[in-house]
């Protein structure tokens, strides 16, 4: 089976460069060519823009997103105190990609033993100021110590090599360990709305762009199962408001909001919401 061009879209964010995202039917995922080479990722998120990398509260957008990042902080924390029993005073946390630290915090205010990893210079030194800790650049830094929980909230869509870093993954988690996947989701309906102007796509920030059956392929490759998925409800407004911007030059909010409602109303139908919390075990035990 061949891959075909699904779109055309651009950086609208940082570089305005071109992209294609080319359809991998076996997969049921969009991916992002051409992909830039790892090393020369960096430049693609040095901006203010980025704001997952910064606190700035300078605009009402940026002031709404810090708000908004604080309720779904508390949520982040009450999904993951789920999977583990309350006696557990050990539970263990691994947060990949975690900014500037905010639900790093949260964690450790609800007993988590946290770590973190964050590619990015900027945000992770906010991130450890916050935490009075140090923090990772990399997977690989990581000891061969095994955690109770993995969180990846928005940032298996940034990975280079994927299948290579789903299995660290696997080796990162505890034999009865919970791994936590957030990603958004080219099958919603703001997704087909705004086309090539949806700002999920994020290209090239985002090399990965995935369906539900995507992500259960890849992870039954490791002989990892989705055991849940969670809709994001959040995601489809704030998604929406960027891409008004990317269309029309304006945010428009009104129209933004209306948008982001239908799609969580057609995504209560459908299953297909603007972003997915995926929650996987492994289904057989590590040696």
């Amino acid at each position: 089976m061949t891959n075909r061009s699904f779109i055309s879209t651009k950086d609208f964010s940082v570089s305005q460069e071109s992209f294609d995202l080319v359809l991998d039917e076996k997969r049921e995922m969009l991916i992002t060519s051409p992909q830039p080479k790892k090393e020369n990722l960096g430049k693609y998120y040095e901006s203010e823009k980025y704001i997952s990398h910064t606190d700035s509260r300078q605009s009402i957008f940026d002031k709404t997103y810090q708000f908004v990042k604080s309720f779904t902080v508390s949520r982040k924390v009450k999904l993951i105190d789920s999977f583990v029993n309350s006696g557990n005073v050990s539970k263990s946390l691994l947060d990949i990609g975690c900014g500037t630290g905010d639900f790093l915090i949260g964690a450790k205010k609800s007993n988590w033993k946290i770590s973190g990893v964050e590619p990015n210079r900027k945000a992770r030194e906010i991130a450890e100021t916050k935490n009075s800790q140090t923090l990772v650049e990399e997977v690989s830094e990581l000891d061969s110590t095994k955690y109770d929980v993995i969180t990846l909230w928005h940032v298996l869509e940034h990975v280079s090599n994927l299948t290579e870093y789903i299995s660290q993954l696997k080796e990162l988690l505890s034999p009865e360990g919970t791994l936590v996947i957030a990603v958004p989701n080219f099958k919603s309906y703001d997704a087909r709305y705004y086309g090539k102007f949806w700002a999920a796509y994020d290209v090239p920030r985002h090399l990965w762009h995935f369906s539900k059956n995507a992500i259960i392929r890849l992870f039954e490759k490791e002989k990892m199962e989705v055991v849940k998925i969670h809709p994001m409800l959040f995601d489809s407004f704030y998604v929406s408001l960027l891409s008004e911007k990317y269309k029309t030059g304006t945010k428009n909010p009104i129209k933004a909001f209306f948008i982001g409602l239908r799609s969580n109303i057609e995504g209560f139908f459908t299953k297909e919401y603007s972003s997915h919390i995926y929650i996987i075990k492994n289904t057989t035990k590590q040696l």
